[in-house]
């Protein structure tokens, strides 16, 4: 059997983690699946937290996605930040524009992490705007808040929008993670070239004593 193209070896692609945290009933799961098959899903019976992979291309480069799905449960149910620092590279914040609550649950949510992880403010079920409580323009507040990208979507509606929340956490992502790469070697270069010079003989050399 053939395969188009000439796909990379495993281990050569570039892996992110991601961290799809909100309050319940906002969207996450129909989110993730939008993203991973086109398909939309409206119901989901939650047993607990669950975990997808999925390779998409980014920048013309092979990205695993590993995109876990939290499961609050209720909305006073908030995830344990030292745990998703630990495991996350970046966190797509979710929230529905029909429930303020879902809004102020990304606050808090937010306030409780401590680390510099990349993160995306994303709006969900932008379709139903007739049942809007939560303004376009707050959304961008927040976003400024956080110094982050702000997207307000449809699971049910949008593909291509969808797609592009995960790649731009994606891309975000990498660049951190290149950054980070870079000053760790930096640093080792500081401390290498901060040792014992390598020796060089020197005009005197030729004057030492002989045995």
């Amino acid at each position: 059997m053939t395969t188009r193209g000439i796909r990379r070896k495993k281990s050569s692609l570039s892996e992110v983690k991601i961290a799809v945290v909100g309050a319940p009933g906002v969207g996450k799961s129909a989110l993730i699946v939008r993203f991973i098959s086109k398909r939309y899903i409206g119901e989901y019976d939650h047993q607990g937290e669950s975990r997808a992979k999925h390779e998409a291309m980014i920048d013309n480069e092979p990205v695993m996605f590993e995109i876990l799905d939290t499961c609050p449960k209720d909305k006073d149910d908030f995830p344990n930040a030292s745990d998703l620092i630990q495991w996350a590279d970046g966190l797509l914040l979710v929230y529905s524009i029909t429930d303020r609550h879902s809004f102020n649950y990304i606050r808090k949510v937010k306030s409780d992490f401590s680390s510099d992880l990349p993160v995306v403010l994303c709006a969900n079920k932008v379709d139903m705007v007739h049942l809007r409580q939560v303004s376009t323009e707050e959304g961008e507040i927040l976003a400024k808040d956080f110094e982050c990208k702000f997207s307000e979507v449809s699971a049910a509606e949008h593909v291509g929008q969808v797609a592009e929340v995960f790649h731009d956490l994606c891309k975000d992502i990498l660049s951190s993670k290149r950054k980070s790469k870079q000053s760790i070697l930096e640093r080792v270069e500081r401390i290498l070239g901060g040792g014992t010079k390598p020796y060089s003989r020197g005009k005197s050399d030729s004057a030492l004593p002989k045995d």
